[in-house]
């Protein structure tokens, strides 16, 4: 059953309204564009960019106070076992300033860069990822972002102080039947007045049962007067006709306070509009271009405590007459999460330092932070689960109860599953990714594959793409990746950055030959552009994992053992980018397609057989038709 709200569009339709979101120029440089077209800008990020004294500083104290917070202020398993984080642990970060980390000073925050914020997020996650939740979602989607970006100076007087000392907000954009495809929005804000009037329900809405002030995105209907579209507001979450319907409950994540909010009649100031009408969906995207950084760096705060657990683990537990660290199949889980660590906490420095000096464009390097990350994440939990064994799978509880050390091994899986669904799945983010990285090849060529387009678009078209490539592909044939003496500066690491410049040619050479082959088609072949993400994913990893170490030996800080963790990762990451490569052209995608047809039709249900389903009753989507709300308000403000 589907929910009867929402809004039927054609796939044509649905592709419009998520391009008109695009950002649709490129007015500063980004590096990973360059990977993806086979230039290997290295200028772009080395030397590696640092913060100034001041800022570090500034990052350096809060952090010393937040880590004392978190010894003895959190206590994870309480959270854990109740589901929900304690008022006074809430009341507790706020009166440190958490709540205002990336708020201007004169607001009342601590103004924080984009470096310091993460790696609080980081700190503040390994004591319990619920509590890195309410931060991030609050700060890097919720209100304080898209004001900042976009909000208008009185907007930002009234709400910033808020945000940063008292109320708690959420984004809410996601509707029970509409998810990655905003193009089916079905709430409204009808302008009435000087208000407008919203209706509708918003699902998994993070903050939101514990929510003050809500960032809401609706569509407004064009009219005389109105332009119309998504747009984007400021809600007050106590406004009449707000109601919380209900807290949601998860795998992992246990103290997130994460609901279903119902919107009926709920009157909302023209004043507390963000952006103009039908701007909601760009401003959404822009936040995301630095808020996504927020979850690798939480997973590089998990895999920091994955090496912690796993070292001091593996050295205690002994087999067969030594420590199984020291067996060769567990060591290089180890190894894995030691030289995975190293690299996405490069990633996630290098990229929030690029945004913290506003150089370069970094939409596409923060998109693959937050897909390595996430993706890595759960591989280094995972990994770890396995060390551990049969303690792996035990919950932290039940080793206390029978006298062991309480460690959360099989809670961190869990609690890290969500990052691959999180801001993108892993699957849209495969898309946006691919959508940006072919951005040059559309401009110049894109009318050649657009069937609407006439004859004579086609043939300017033509023309144009006739001399972009003519510059562009002979430059894919040789490069500085193919002499022996290229990088020599970085040591023993040189090799890795020529083997990166000589897979981002190979990266462009075949996503230009994927292009010809399938141009119109080429969107449809979601497969072979998740790999073509994944391999500039691995390539930005290495440069950064490369620059990284580089510059901890140039200032004396662990360079020597940088250097060793950088090249065990880019050689671990080698392997998995020439994988990648074949599996361009050798996979089973058109087989894939075809299973899955029949898998529709109906013509495996014979292998369903000899099971029982023990879901229960009731619809796949759950009804979202605006009207007055029958449940009790469940919304639980926090003073």
């Amino acid at each position: 059953m589907t929910a009867p709200s929402t809004r039927n569009v054609s796939e044509r339709e649905a592709r419009q309204v998520a391009e008109a979101a695009r950002e649709q120029d490129w007015r500063k440089p980004s590096f990973a564009k360059e990977l993806f077209l086979g230039r290997f800008r290295l200028d772009l990020i080395h030397p590696h960019p640092t913060p100034a004294d001041e800022d570090a500083q500034r990052g350096e104290e809060f952090l010393a106070k937040l880590r004392d917070f978190c010894e003895t202020k959190i206590d994870g398993a309480r959270i854990e076992r109740e589901a929900q984080i304690p008022d006074e642990t809430i009341d507790g970060l706020k009166e440190i300033g958490a709540l205002g980390m990336k708020i201007d000073t004169k607001y009342g925050g601590l103004g924080l860069t984009q470096v310091y914020y993460n790696k609080a997020l980081a700190l503040v996650g390994s004591a319990n990822p619920a509590i890195g939740a309410l931060l991030s979602a609050h700060q890097s989607i919720g209100v304080p972002q898209p004001l900042k970006q976009f909000g208008t100076q009185e907007q930002k007087d009234v709400f910033l102080p808020r945000c940063a000392r008292t109320d708690i907000t959420a984004f809410l954009l996601t509707e029970p039947d509409v998810g990655s495809d905003p193009a089916r929005l079905a709430t409204t804000a009808v302008p009435e007045g000087d208000d407008y009037v919203l209706d509708g329900v918003k699902l998994w809405t993070t903050n939101g049962v514990v929510a003050d002030l809500l960032v809401v995105m609706a569509r407004v209907p064009k009219s005389e007067g109105h332009k119309g579209g998504i747009t984007a507001f400021v809600v007050e979450a106590a406004a009449e006709g707000v109601t919380v319907e209900h807290r949601n409950a998860f795998m992992g994540l246990r103290g997130i306070e994460n609901g279903v909010t119902r919107f009926h009649r709920v009157r909302v100031p023209a004043a507390h509009r963000i952006g103009p009408e039908g701007a909601g969906l760009k401003i959404a995207l822009t936040t995301l271009n630095t808020g996504r950084l927020s979850l690798p760096a939480m997973c590089v705060g998990a895999g920091k405590w994955c090496l912690k657990i796993a070292r001091e683990w593996s050295a205690a537990r002994e087999q067969w007459g030594k420590p199984i660290a020291k067996h060769e199949a567990v060591g290089a889980k180890i190894s894995f999460i030691a030289a995975t660590t190293f690299a996405l906490e490069a990633v996630v420095d290098l990229a929030s330092q690029m945004a913290d000096e506003d150089r370069n464009d970094i939409r596409i390097e923060a998109a693959l932070a937050k897909l390595y990350g996430s993706e890595m994440g759960c591989l280094m939990a995972d990994e770890l689960v396995q060390i551990r064994g049969g303690r792996g799978f035990e919950t932290a509880a039940s080793l206390a109860a029978r006298g062991e050390r309480a460690v959360p091994a099989e809670q961190i899986l869990r609690d890290l599953r969500i990052n691959r669904i999180f801001e993108g799945s892993t699957e849209i983010m495969h898309l946006l990714i691919a959508r940006e990285a072919v951005d040059a090849h559309l401009s110049v060529a894109g009318d050649l594959i657009d069937p609407e387009k006439s004859l004579s678009d086609k043939g300017k078209a033509a023309a144009k793409a006739g001399t972009f490539y003519a510059r562009w592909l002979p430059k894919l044939v040789a490069g500085p990746g193919q002499l022996p003496r290229t990088y020599a500066e970085f040591g023993d690491l040189a090799g890795h950055l020529r083997y990166v410049e000589r897979a981002a040619r190979k990266l462009a050479r075949s996503t230009f030959y994927a292009m010809s082959r399938w141009q119109g088609r080429m969107e449809t072949k979601q497969g072979f552009l998740g790999r073509i993400v994944d391999i500039g994913a691995e390539l930005f990893a290495m440069s950064a994992a490369v620059v990284r170490a580089e510059h901890l030996r140039a200032t004396g800080d662990h360079g020597r053992e940088a250097h060793q963790l950088a090249d065990v990762f880019c050689r671990q990451a080698r392997i998995r980018v020439d994988e990648l490569f074949g599996r361009l052209w050798t996979n089973t995608d058109d087989l894939d397609r075809k299973v899955v047809s029949g898998v529709l039709s109906g013509t495996y249900t014979w292998l369903e057989e000899g099971v029982v389903d023990p879901s229960g009753d009731g619809p796949w989507i759950a009804d979202a038709t605006p009207g007055p709300t029958a449940k009790e308000n469940v919304h639980r403000p926090i003073r």
